[in-house]
């Protein structure tokens, strides 16, 4: 019954929040910034600051509810969406697609404490409260201060939205933040899931209107560049207004929602209500150059499974933002640089690569010249240590459970859900990954697995337990845990080629499990002819610029190293005692395959 009378109560509001047929009159006819500040007179007319306590439920404000009016999930006026529920709509945990991770009920799950997903709900200021200080109206502008999940809102802190490139940390609805993969700027943003893109961006842009002439002084939210007309350094108005126009156009929940928001404080956001006033003001002269077509494609670096790309930079007349990758004539995948690299390639198997340059407005180059690579077909490199991981590239303040992205001391990213990054296993470890009944995920390698080796700990209460071990999809063994520290070895697990490996399942529900210093041998062919041992000989290893190689005969040779996630990085014939240059290689642990005729030895080295 809870449930119908909040749809009543939408309803209700929405048959009355609606904003006046002229009540953009006034800006008929305008644009470039003269728009943008008729538009902040006509929204600060009629603006009625509310108390920051009124924004959950209207109390006291004729007419409106609030959030209950504003950020229901409930069906809008012109059909249904998502779960219709009467639950608190959440940028930062609505799944659209499927069973939300957890829901708020208006006026109970606010505020309270926040150690994990799903504790409470309070409000986000999407442009941080810190940079006005806290003023009113702008404190309580129901425009831009949303019902957010409590821990995401933590997350998210003062970061500046944008897409982010290296992550490292996810919301079980997807929302990330991250290193910047926007040029222009390096730091830390956080990137909302394309859902509500758009609607981030229409609160930002009615920001800087609605405040024009005090938004000069909120530099410390790194979007803004202090002035009152532009407001937004370039790289930020790019992003804001790609999610506006591409990723997250206006829709009827939102016009619904700025109605009843109108409703709550009398005024309207003007990006929602016409969404030509963005580029009108930001961008008045559309852009239609498109950049000129990128140059000098290499593919190189052959693996069994990947090939590496690099290219020269195209220009562009605004700024060229990422780059379409094409194999064999068909879209493949974007790039935010001018390198990326092919995966999940079959073997022994000839691509043609092409690349095509896009702006922020989203005009696109001709192809770059074509070049073309074979993947190679050399099974698995194998025997020695294939990855390792010392989890100390973990940001090591994470207390509550939820989903951690990192990369790993030798690339390639990891993941896990259901985790937190503040236990160790003893005082001589200074970072592990803590999993309660999540999934850690690994990166996919190319060396194949031999024995995969771990060291876990139960902390706090619980049982003994086992986390099981599946590689590509098939389970092949369990890892054991308890109250003490102790090291796991699963032998013989022997799976060349490509590996992608899983942990999941805990057998005992709740448990949180502490892994520390994870590896994995290589995978060694049985049915490959190979070299006495002794007989071949890489010294100094470790090896700071100068490899050298001692042969038993002189015998055409081919030495190949690979870094540790397959990647060629050297290829050379030697014969007898050869030196190898390898001061152009960045430390960290790499495998040598030396062959001779059929037979092969591979051998791991370790760059300083």
């Amino acid at each position: 019954m809870k449930y119908f009378y909040l749809f009543f109560l939408f309803i209700t509001s929405i048959g009355f929040a609606q904003t006046p047929s002229n009540y953009y009159d006034s800006a008929n006819g305008l644009s470039g910034f003269a728009l943008k500040t008729q538009l902040k007179s006509i929204t600060t007319n009629g603006h009625t600051a509310r108390t920051y306590d009124q924004l959950y439920d209207g109390s006291g404000v004729s007419g409106s509810n609030g959030y209950v009016d504003t950020h229901s999930d409930v069906p809008v006026s012109s059909g249904n969406i998502y779960e219709n529920d009467g639950t608190v709509l959440d940028f930062y945990s609505e799944n659209p697609t499927g069973s939300d991770p957890y829901n708020f009920t208006h006026n109970v799950d606010e505020g309270g404490n926040q150690n994990s997903e799903g504790d409470c709900y309070n409000r986000e200021h999407l442009v941080p409260q810190s940079s006005f200080g806290s003023s009113y109206p702008m404190q309580s502008d129901i425009h831009h201060v949303i019902p957010t999940d409590c821990r995401v809102n933590n997350y998210r802190s003062s970061y500046p939205f944008g897409n982010v490139g290296s992550v490292n940390l996810t919301s079980q609805n997807g929302s990330k933040r991250g290193t910047s993969a926007m040029p222009g700027y390096s730091g830390i943003v956080f990137e909302p899931i394309d859902e509500f893109k758009g609607d981030i961006a229409r609160a930002l842009l009615y920001f800087a209107t609605r405040y024009e002439s005090t938004v000069d002084g909120y530099t410390s939210f790194d979007m803004f560049n202090g002035t009152e007309d532009q407001v937004f350094f370039p790289w930020a108005i790019d992003v804001l207004l790609d999610w506006h126009n591409n990723v997250d156009p206006v829709d009827q929940r939102e016009r619904d929602r700025n109605n009843a928001a109108y409703n709550f404080q009398g005024n309207a956001n003007p990006f929602v209500d016409h969404p030509e006033y963005a580029d009108l003001i930001w961008n008045p002269t559309p852009d239609t150059e498109a950049p000129s077509n990128p140059t000098n494609l290499v593919a190189s670096n052959p693996t069994d499974n990947s090939i590496s790309l690099s290219w020269t930079a195209s220009s562009d007349n605004i700024g060229v933002i990422s780059y379409d990758i094409y194999i064999d004539g068909t879209y493949a995948f974007n790039s935010g640089n001018t390198t990326a690299t092919a995966t999940g390639l079959t073997a022994e198997t000839n691509y043609c690569f092409t690349v095509k340059a896009k702006d922020a407005a989203n005009n696109e180059s001709g192809f770059s010249n074509q070049d073309c690579e074979t993947t190679t077909d050399n099974g698995t490199v194998g025997g020695s240590d294939c990855l390792t991981e010392s989890f100390e590239n973990l940001d090591t303040s994470i207390g509550s459970y939820s989903s951690v992205s990192w990369t790993g001391d030798e690339g390639g990213t990891w993941t896990a859900t259901d985790a937190r990054t503040d236990q160790v296993i003893n005082t001589t470890t200074s970072a592990a990954i803590t999993v309660r009944d999540g999934i850690l995920t690994l990166p996919t390698t190319s060396g194949g697995i031999g024995s995969l080796t771990v060291t876990t700990k139960r902390v706090f209460s619980g049982s003994d337990g086992t986390f099981n071990v599946n590689v590509n999809g098939t389970l092949v063994g369990t890892i054991a845990y308890s109250g003490d520290e102790q090291t796991v070895t699963i032998p013989n697990i022997n799976i060349e080629n490509s590996v992608s490996i899983v942990i999941n399942g805990n057998s005992g529900s709740g448990n949180r499990v502490v892994f520390d210093n994870l590896s994995y041998t290589c995978y060694t062919a049985l049915n490959v002819e190979k070299f006495d041992i002794s007989s071949v000989k890489i010294h100094p290893n470790p090896v700071k610029n100068s490899l050298t190689v001692d042969l038993e005969s002189n015998i055409s040779t081919s030495i190949e190293i690979f870094d540790i996630l397959g990647k060629r990085v050297i290829k050379n014939n030697i014969s007898k005692t050869s030196n190898l240059n390898l001061q152009a290689l960045k430390a960290g642990i790499y495998i040598v395959k030396i062959t001779q005729g059929n037979s092969i030895v591979t051998k791991k080295l370790v760059k300083q």
